[in-house]
């Protein structure tokens, strides 16, 4: 899965496309989940644009890679990346969270092709992922499996049932996805529950593990290509992210987990003028 430079430069790119969506159609929406989607935009562009063997104009193509989304309250990053990756319009991204609308809150399978799971309850990604891998293998199907999911749900036990079955099995045909964004909804995850040590905790259920900057394009689709030669061990890519990447005022501010811009905080922006700021503060940033 060799890239180049122009590659990456047309990834990052995308992300900065991916994450201005993000931001107009929460403040649209006037409700969703803002810090997680910003600081996954860098791992859902180089996903859709390298990453994922998908069609757009197929989304039910039975050789897809599958890609199951365990935090599904960051949805506003893969419905961003599907629009711009051609799976429908950028404009039916402002019908968030509305009435009717194909892009609601938390996934729904029924609701949206390229979409393969509904989520939204935390802790059952890895589950789901681990019983697509081990189908898909029983099958002999070649896809990859993939699986995005955050280090608060890593506080549900239904987790650790999952990474239990997928090293039993080795499942090598699973990789796991890691925001390691140390935030939740209630504060520092180190000091609501803490997690650490994450890395050891995957070894010892038999992952394969590697630790990126979640920001690092080519850090990430590096990790994707060495899970794909690992053999006996599903992977786990930890990624340590920022959250709310892109606009500086209001990165690592756990306050930003569930607000949108218009409703969050306005300690550093009154409320009327988060939207405006926000944008101006990641065109500031454009790559």
């Amino acid at each position: 899965m060799a890239i180049t430079d122009q590659e990456i430069k047309q990834i990052e790119a995308k992300a900065y496309d991916i994450r201005r969506t993000i931001i107009e159609m929460l403040a649209e929406a006037r409700s969703g989940h803002t810090a997680g989607p910003l600081g996954m935009a860098d791992i859902f562009a180089a996903l859709y644009f390298h990453v994922l063997k998908h069609d757009p104009k197929n989304p039910d193509w039975e050789e897809r890679d599958r890609l199951i989304l365990s935090n599904g309250h960051i949805c506003p990053v893969r419905y961003a990346a599907m629009a711009h990756a051609g799976y429908f319009s950028v404009e039916e991204c402002l019908t968030l969270r509305k009435f009717g609308s194909r892009l609601q809150g938390h996934p729904e399978r029924d609701m949206l092709p390229g979409v393969e799971t509904t989520s939204g309850p935390l802790g059952s990604g890895i589950s789901q992922a681990a019983g697509y891998a081990y189908a898909a293998r029983m099958d002999g199907r070649k896809f990859h499996v993939y699986c995005a999911t955050s280090d608060g749900e890593h506080e549900e036990g239904n987790t650790w049932e999952g990474a239990m079955f997928a090293g039993k099995y080795r499942l090598t045909n699973l990789t796991a996805i890691m925001d390691r964004n140390n935030i939740q909804i209630d504060g520092d995850t180190e000091d609501v529950m803490p997690l650490e040590p994450l890395a050891d905790k995957y070894r010892a259920f038999n992952w394969h593990v590697i630790e990126i900057d979640g920001h690092n394009i080519t850090q990430f689709i590096a990790a994707c290509d060495e899970a794909k030669s690992i053999r006996e061990k599903p992977t786990m890519i930890l990624a340590h992210t920022t959250p709310g990447k892109g606009v500086p005022s209001i990165e690592n501010d756990y306050r930003w987990h569930g607000a949108p811009p218009g409703k969050g905080p306005t300690d550093k922006i009154p409320a009327d003028k988060q939207k405006e700021t926000f944008l101006q503060e990641l065109e500031a940033n454009k790559p």
